[in-house]
């Protein structure tokens, strides 16, 4: 419950700080005095949106904080609060503050951890239900009507599973349409990159292959100058005039120095290095003249292969320019890529077929779950009705007749029931609300609602914000006392305009307006009346600004049968 409400800077009020009991809280006050801004600044705490002009002419910020007794064995609320990691002592009190600043930005805390607001509006679903003026209207939303069937019907089990099941289903239907459509786009391009993929194969690609190709090519290009050359070079090293007994050329000169030397190594100790040196020198000669005669054998001087190199080559340059490539090694990945493309297009066969049995699977699994809450509300529905209709009986619609209808609509998350809330107050031929009701009707069936959501949900705090909206006299009395008993098992405020309502409270505040002498500004302020407060307060609301004896005795009447 709210045991304790304190407000600073928050258009008409100043500062405020006030504790509330348990049972039935009377709120009253002229036309005018500040009762919507006191739900106002309750409502922030909720997570309703703010703004900059809330704040008090000359203040930075406004603040309104809240405390509420939370029982021990509410575990849903502690394991939420528990789960956005706030500090929470071993007692029963739960404080939730918010900061509104200037440049129109706010600030959420619970148990002075900062939080996002988004956790506000999940804590106050179960901390506090403020109904507040004009929302009978909602009674036409068909999602609100279809919520209050579920509520009744104690449906949560089924329809968690029913949104798990359609959220599957969507999910996998959009997986399909995007599967469907790649495959499509691989499609059209299927034959393009097959002929593609059949032209780099055929051209059976090499790493490094241009490269040689480059090296043979000026090779080729270059044959007949090349194998001059080398002849040459052999011919200056190895001349063939030379006699047959001798090893002719520079090898034969360098052996014949060396033999010489070595003649005479035993006279002159210095002359066997030169030797030794002269027959290395020699070694290594006869190696060059061995390569350059292989180089020369292996000239290749035929038009026919030169005509073959640049031919592949030209294949080459001709690939890596359509493919935008700059090496075979380039062209070689292209290849691959237009590979897995189109084995990719096989995959997406296999995947959409895969994914065409789950989508059945899942339907399957969505008709059932949708087919089992469906049955779970229209069950429920004539009992709910009914439950309705007694508590309009009640409120001196005797003969009003309330049905809430089940009929089909399209799948959704919610199912694939559409809820309608029927009324004739009559009896006769009831059709919906948004058609029928008046707004005092409209108040009676939203209290019925209400007392009936209470009780199923077992909502420690509600606000009634003028529910009573449209009815008077003995109609008002019997709200009052639906609303009396529905404060002896929950902490319930009433925003009222009507005495016989706020003579059933166990409490009784006074919203009014003063002036503050120093600005010249009004103030919004909250008082709770004594017993004598509350006659006068009731003799008010009875008879207006001029409040005669008579009005005081009915005030006194009023109370003595409130309690």
């Amino acid at each position: 419950m709210l045991s304790r409400l304190s407000i600073s800077n928050y258009v008409l009020i100043d500062s405020l700080e006030i504790s509330f009991p348990e049972g039935l809280i009377i709120i009253t006050g002229q036309t005018g005095a500040g009762k919507s801004i006191l739900l106002g600044a309750l409502s922030l705490l909720t997570g309703a949106k703010a703004d900059a002009s809330q704040i008090s002419p000359g203040a930075d910020s406004c603040v309104a904080e809240a405390e509420f007794s939370i029982p021990e064995a509410d575990e849903r609320l502690r394991g939420l609060v528990e789960a956005n990691e706030v500090e929470w002592d071993e007692g029963d009190s739960l404080i939730v503050r918010r900061v509104i600043y200037k440049s129109g930005r706010s600030r959420s805390f619970v148990n002075d951890t900062p939080v996002p607001l988004s956790l506000l509006s999940e804590l106050s679903a179960s901390l506090v239900d403020i109904h507040s003026q004009h929302k009978s209207l909602i009674l036409i939303d068909k999602h609100f009507q279809l919520e209050i069937l579920d509520l009744y019907a104690g449906d949560a089990d089924a329809l968690g599973e029913c949104r798990r099941s359609y959220a599957a289903l969507q999910a996998l239907t959009r997986e399909l349409e995007e599967a469907r459509r790649r495959l499509e786009e691989l499609s059209k391009n299927r034959r393009y990159s097959e002929a593609q993929l059949m032209q780099l194969q055929a051209a059976k690609l090499r790493d490094g292959e241009l490269e040689e190709l480059e090296e043979e090519q000026k090779a080729l290009a270059n044959a007949e100058e090349i194998k001059e050359n080398l002849c040459s070079a052999l011919e200056l090293l190895c001349p063939e005039d030379g006699g047959a007994d001798e090893v002719p050329g520079v090898s034969g000169g360098l052996r014949e120095s060396s033999r010489k030397l070595q003649k005479i190594s035993g006279y002159l100790s210095a002359a066997q290095p030169l030797a030794d040196r002269l027959e290395s020198a020699r070694i290594e000669i006869d190696d060059i003249i061995s390569e350059i005669s292989g180089l020369n054998s292996s000239v290749d001087v035929s038009s026919s292969r030169l005509q073959s190199v640049e031919e592949r080559m030209s294949l080459l340059y001709e690939l890596m320019k359509k493919h935008g490539c700059r090496s075979v090694a380039e062209l070689i990945e292209v290849r691959e890529r237009y590979s897995k493309e189109l084995e990719g297009s096989s995959d997406l066969e296999e995947r959409i077929a895969t994914l065409g049995e789950e989508l059945a699977a899942a339907k399957r699994s969505y008709e059932s779950s949708s087919e089992k809450l469906s049955g779970l509300r229209r069950e429920a529905a004539p009992r709910m009705g009914a439950a309705i209709e007694k508590s309009l009986h009640e409120l001196e619609l005797e003969r009003a007749a309330f049905r809430v209808e089940v009929s089909q609509a399209s799948p959704a998350a919610d199912g694939i029931d559409a809820v309608s809330f029927l009324f004739s107050a009559s009896g006769r031929d009831p059709v919906d609300v948004a058609r029928c009701a008046s707004g005092g009707e409209l108040s009676r069936i939203m209290l019925s609602l209400k007392v009936m959501m209470a009780d199923l949900t077992r909502m420690p705090t509600m606000v009634f914000d003028e529910i009573d909206s449209g009815v008077s006299g003995s109609v008002a009395d019997r709200m009052g006392k639906m609303i009396c008993e529905l404060g002896g098992k929950m902490q319930v405020f009433a925003i009222t305009h009507l005495p016989q309502v706020a003579a059933k409270g166990d409490a009784h505040y006074l919203v009014s307006k003063s002036m503050d002498e120093k600005s010249g500004n009004f103030r919004t302020v909250l008082t709770r009346l004594d017993e004598r407060g509350r006659v006068m307060e009731l003799a008010r609301m009875l008879s207006g600004a001029d409040i005669t004896a008579e009005a005081v005795a009915n005030a006194e009447k009023l109370l003595e049968k409130g309690e």
